[in-house]
């Protein structure tokens, strides 16, 4: 978005005096009359450029919070991909804007947990750490047994 304050007041400038400008151009009416309407036209229009001034800072304070959120998700993205107890880990991160990171997925054992938590916890940005992640599990598959052997009478 590329919206200049300085633009934004000329065109609202420029709005007042066509609006002074309709009005002189009326029947003249008492000079209190048209010097009231102006100014509240001008205040009127004060008014809304302070409210767009105010919804455009918002809007940037909500884009800088998300690019920052962005990167510390990466930083603790990338600690955690190149790590190499971490291999074969499906780790997900989140992270809010007060530097909460919250994993989530699976890791192959509890070793790799805590190298994930340790890790993210000392990236820089982290404010803390909530653990949703998950240890896999193995089964240990059913014991192969031969087939009894067949007889016949």
């Amino acid at each position: 978005m590329s919206l200049k304050k300085g633009s934004l007041v000329g065109g609202l400038f420029g709005l007042a005096v066509t609006v002074a400008g309709v009005v002189a151009a009326q029947d003249p009416p008492p000079k209190s009359t048209v010097s009231g309407k102006v100014d509240s036209a001008v205040q009127s229009l004060k008014k809304g450029a302070h409210e767009a001034g105010e919804a455009v800072r918002l809007q940037y304070e909500r884009a800088r919070t998300s690019i920052h959120n962005m990167g510390v998700a990466s930083r603790v993205y990338g600690r955690l991909h190149w790590d190499k107890a971490l291999a074969g880990s499906k780790v997900e991160v989140d992270v809010r804007r007060d530097g909460v990171a919250t994993l989530t997925g699976t890791v192959p054992d509890a070793a790799a947990r805590a190298k994930a938590v340790d890790l993210t916890k000392d990236t820089v940005g982290v404010t803390t750490v909530t653990d949703r992640l998950t240890v896999q599990t193995v089964t240990s598959p059913a014991p192969v047994t031969s087939p009894a052997p067949v007889t016949k009478p």
